[in-house]
């Protein structure tokens, strides 16, 4: 069985002839370069300074990951500027300062922000350049004509509810949710109109070649939702439910969406805006233990992710790895239904000895008979 018939199944919820695997395979599911590096000494494959930011096809190909990834957020006009080496300012108007090596946020433009100062923000144009369009236009035709791989098409734009943490600061976000339902919808129209631009674009040019669209916006924390079921059903359900219609309009693919945390709460009405994928199914947080995801949601959704990157695979031994890896497989992967990557990206913290032993566990295992499920 090849990756495309395997992932044929894994979507019918019917049992493949192993688990899907994915490291290296959307731009939601690498590994920090220092993880990524020492795995490559680790496994006796030479550097390649020209690699960029993914993940060595070399390693895709030694851990099977069964998904090629093309495409990626696009830099809007004004596009991102810097402003010193060390700081940049995107397209959003948001700040990002490199702190110990790391970008991290540090300027919400909209902080503060009333109904008035959205009409008059100097949004985005949702313009994707020309040049780069045709650049992932080529490859995902490059990998639809291969024929080897699933081909991911990482999201263009990020989330409306992310973005409107992002630009007005956690804090006055989540207090506009509860008190400024008027602000949060106009912010919501004005995202929700340049995502759908963008989406017509990009889309339009790649959806011919892309078996899946990925997309990211973060609604859980490590305890549970950040908002309630009923607010997110309200004020985040209906543009959600608008973004992801159009994408399977015009690229006719599955719907993958990231969203890290305790979301089980909130799985009903993300399943009802049209999510068929769910990832990174953090089972370290509240409420997301594998078997309590399968029997409520197990003939609704594919699980893609689930190896914790929080507590196991970076302090775990390599022989404590195997038990818990064909857990999942058995858990998640019961009659289908389940990709097996990291619980997201894989920290510097993760040691490479424990990635070698979570592929050759998936090697190893072998299903158990039905009864013993």
């Amino acid at each position: 069985m090849n990756s495309r018939e395997r992932f044929a199944k894994i979507m019918k919820h019917e049992q493949p002839d192993r688990v899907g695997i994915d490291i290296g395979g959307t731009c939601l599911t690498g590994m920090r370069p220092e993880c990524h590096d020492r795995l490559m000494d680790v496994l006796g494959f030479p550097l390649d300074p020209a690699r960029g930011i993914r993940v060595d096809e070399r390693l895709m190909q030694w851990a099977g990951t069964d998904f090629r990834q093309v495409g990626d957020i696009a830099d809007l006009p004004p596009f991102r500027k810097s402003i010193t080496p060390a700081e940049t300012v995107d397209c959003w108007g948001i700040r990002s300062n490199c702190v110990d090596g790391e970008w991290q946020m540090t300027g919400s433009p909209l902080h503060g922000a009333t109904v008035d100062d959205l009409k008059s923000y100097p949004w985005p144009v949702p313009e994707i350049d020309e040049r780069q369009l045709a650049v992932w236009v080529e490859e995902a035709k490059r990998l639809k004509d291969e024929g080897k791989y699933v081909v991911a098409g990482n999201h263009p734009v990020f989330g409306c509810f992310e973005l409107g943490c992002w630009m007005c600061g956690f804090d006055d976000f989540l207090l506009k949710m509860a008190l400024d339902p008027d602000f949060i919808r106009t912010f919501f129209d004005k995202v929700l109109e340049i995502q759908l631009r963008v989406i017509e674009q990009y889309y339009g040019a790649l959806g011919s070649y892309l078996d899946l669209a990925v997309s990211g916006d973060d609604f859980g924390t490590q305890n549970g939702p950040m908002i309630s079921p009923e607010m997110f059903s309200e004020l985040v359900a209906p543009y959600f439910t608008a973004r992801i219609k159009r994408t399977k309009e015009i690229a006719n693919c599955y719907y993958w969406h990231h969203s890290c945390g305790s979301v089980f709460k909130l799985l009903e009405p993300v399943i009802a805006c049209g999510v068929d994928i769910l990832n990174p199914i953090q089972t370290s947080a509240a409420g997301m233990e594998p078997a309590r995801l399968k029997k409520f949601f197990g003939d609704r959704l594919v699980f893609w992710g689930g190896v914790d990157v929080q507590q196991f695979l970076p302090h775990a031994s390599p022989d404590e790895i195997a038990p818990v890896i064909h857990e999942l497989i058995d858990t998640l992967g019961k009659d289908g239904g389940y990709v097996m990557a990291a619980a997201h990206e894989m920290q510097d913290d993760t040691p490479p000895e424990n990635i070698v032993a979570w592929m050759e566990a998936v090697r190893n295992h072998k299903s158990l008979p039905a009864k013993d499920r």
